[in-house]
């Protein structure tokens, strides 16, 4: 259960759309030998009428899914029902149960929300069988939506389909109780649902339904790493990106944010069943009744949302192993795999919970904190980590936390990963990125923090927030890094610095600073050596 400092804090990281913008985005080629695609497609629920832009085609709030709703709430998705005549696809479908995020992302109550927005270059080549990108939004597992990232550059510059999901979410989607079947993962099933249907209905956007990459940031991330595990992948998944959500994220007490406890994404399915349990009888059901919970209205369960962040359940069906597990030995679908993250990672954390109002972090604090989430350790910490060679307690207590609990367990998990498939490490260290989490605290410079990488490969909430020309070219080179790797299973294309796959001594990755691609060993950078002997 997250303390509603996180929860202030979380709702901080989400305030992406509403951020203004000064540059432009550059000019998108058309595909080779076009011809003009057409606006009304079939796919197997019907006809959809979509709409078309100066570079590409939009098909929004797409059913992939049966509403969850009545029966179905807290049960697997079922395929969407056909629908007669032409639906409109021009606008996005609701956003799943959800609190206020920030501007741009108001609060949901409608649990008809298994939507999937599909974009595709305006202009298609005759028998075209393009890359499909499914991507899977972050949130902590319990806010977002699909249509927040607008996708026109990947697919007009990338000349790929991408399609993004929506997916329930906290209590609706990571609830559990002894005995209902899919506990602790109703939200990971809907990803893969959404992931089968675009598979399904690839050929009717200009798509190849045999090449198939899931890519996810954050909690999207973390699912992504997950369902490389998951006995649904094979046959689903061809490739996989996964962006600030290693399977090994492991957060100790007071890593995620000030005075939280020790936390990671995946839980143990009895764990899950009884948080179900005590949600049920908060919810006013004490004897834990599907039925009652069912009838509940959706406004009444969700200030429960929080109580089921970062909730992905194993030792189930869908996941059958811890995926920390699973990828430590090596169960895991083999498929390319691009991993990494953002070298500020804790700053916007750290930032969110000071402005929810937790103790301040001061000279006086760090030692005591450094105590509490490290032990007899945190003497050889303090020694690393000075005071003195930060602008501000804050500032040094979050590149403790980037570093111990994100770059290297990143680090950690890019290794394994490399052990068996082939792999491509990076890091984003933008030290200008875009302000997404809109956060001004004095001593803490937001830099590469949580989610600032976005804008450099979507427009979030529509807006094109990269503001300098080596912002943008670097932007345009991830675009064509990322849907270089969808269509040939390596990132590397022509006039771009070279990307190398990851070794298991995992000494190289590739550093992302505007006007600066280069590979850098950014474990040795993160002090990974000396935290592989901590706690």
């Amino acid at each position: 259960m997250r303390s509603s400092a996180m929860c202030v804090a979380a709702a901080a990281l989400l305030a992406l759309s509403a951020a203004g913008c000064s540059g432009s985005p550059p000019e998108t080629a058309a595909a080779v030998a076009p011809t003009h695609a057409p606006v009304t497609v079939r796919v197997d629920a019907g006809l959809l009428r979509g709409e078309s832009a100066a570079t590409v085609r939009h098909f929004l709030g797409v059913p992939y899914a049966r509403p969850p709703v009545g029966g179905l709430r807290w049960a697997p998705p079922h395929p969407a029902a056909h629908w007669p005549g032409v639906r409109e696809a021009v606008r996005p479908g609701n956003r799943c149960p959800q609190t206020e995020g920030g501007p741009g992302q108001p609060a949901s109550t409608d649990e008809d929300c298994l939507f999937a927005n599909v974009t595709t270059p305006r202009e298609v080549a005759p028998g075209a069988k393009l890359p499909v990108m499914v991507w899977w939004h972050g949130g902590g597992y319990t806010s977002g939506a699909g249509s927040d990232y607008n996708a026109d550059r990947l697919a007009a510059q990338g000349n790929v389909i991408v399609v993004t999901l929506n997916s329930r979410l906290g209590v609706f989607g990571y609830f559990g109780l002894p005995g209902l079947p899919g506990s602790g993962n109703f939200g990971l099933a809907d990803q893969l649902a959404g992931t089968r249907w675009a598979k399904d209905n690839a050929r009717a956007f200009g798509g190849d339904p045999d090449n198939i990459t899931v890519f996810g940031e954050s909690s999207g991330g973390m699912s992504v790493c997950a369902a490389l595990t998951s006995p649904r992948a094979p046959g689903l998944v061809d490739r996989a990106s996964i962006a600030s959500g290693s399977c090994l994220l492991d957060w100790p007490t007071g890593g995620l944010y000030p005075g939280a406890p020790r936390q990671t994404p995946y839980v143990p399915l009895r764990q899950d069943q009884e948080d179900g349990l005590a949600a049920a009888r908060s919810a006013g059901c004490p004897s834990g009744e599907l039925s009652c919970m069912r009838k509940k209205p959706a406004a009444d369960l969700l200030p429960l949302n929080e109580d089921f962040a970062d909730h992905l359940t194993y030792g189930t069906p869908l996941l059958p192993l811890n995926p920390a597990t699973a990828l430590r030995e090596g169960r895991f679908l083999r498929v390319p795999v691009i991993s990494g993250g953002n070298r500020d990672e804790a700053r916007a954390y750290v930032g969110g919970a000071m402005l929810a109002g937790v103790p301040p972090i001061t000279a006086k604090t760090y030692p005591a904190m450094l105590r509490t989430t490290f032990g007899d350790d945190a003497g050889r910490v303090a020694a690393r980590y000075p005071l003195s060679r930060y602008a501000s307690p804050p500032l040094a207590w979050s590149t403790v936390i980037s570093d111990a609990s994100w770059a290297c367990e990143t680090a950690a998990s890019d290794r394994q990963l490399a052990a068996h498939t082939t792999v491509y490490p990076y890091e984003f260290a933008d030290p200008d990125a875009p302000d997404v989490n809109r956060m001004n605290i004095p001593g803490l410079p937001m830099g590469a923090t949580h989610a600032t990488d976005l804008p450099s490969l979507f427009d979030l909430g529509g807006k094109y927030l990269l503001k300098t020309k080596a912002q943008q070219a670097m932007g345009a080179t991830m675009v064509m890094y990322w849907t270089t790797f969808a269509r040939t299973g390596s990132p590397n294309h022509a006039g771009a610095p070279k990307w190398d796959a990851g070794t298991v001594r995992g000494t190289g990755q590739l550093q992302f600073v505007p006007g600066r691609i280069r590979e850098t060993d950014v474990a040795a950078e993160h002090q990974c050596p000396f935290w592989a002997t901590v706690r």
